[in-house]
């Protein structure tokens, strides 16, 4: 778990591609808030997705109200470090 974010992650039988997901509860604020969050969340995961997901898994980003002040370089080495502990 992360300040920002929590990723879950699950493997699949079918070998497809890799999947994502992402989910913002009403919790954190209204509907512009989770939106610009779900927009981050979405941006780090084009940036470090491509180069570290393991093929044919499902993961999820789920959203926490430190995403939204967090700086965005620290974001982006949390998103890393949890799917290398997940990918172990």
């Amino acid at each position: 778990m992360t300040d920002g974010f929590i990723l879950l992650a699950r493997d699949r039988a079918d070998g497809g591609g890799v999947r994502v997901g992402f989910t913002v509860t009403k919790k954190i604020g209204n509907s512009v808030v989770r939106n610009r969050l779900k927009r981050r969340l979405r941006a780090l995961v084009s940036e470090s997705m491509p180069a570290l997901a393991s093929p044919a898994h499902d993961y999820v980003l789920i959203g926490r109200e430190a995403g939204l002040t967090r700086a965005y370089a620290d974001m982006i080495a949390d998103l890393q470090r949890a799917v290398r502990k997940v990918a172990r």
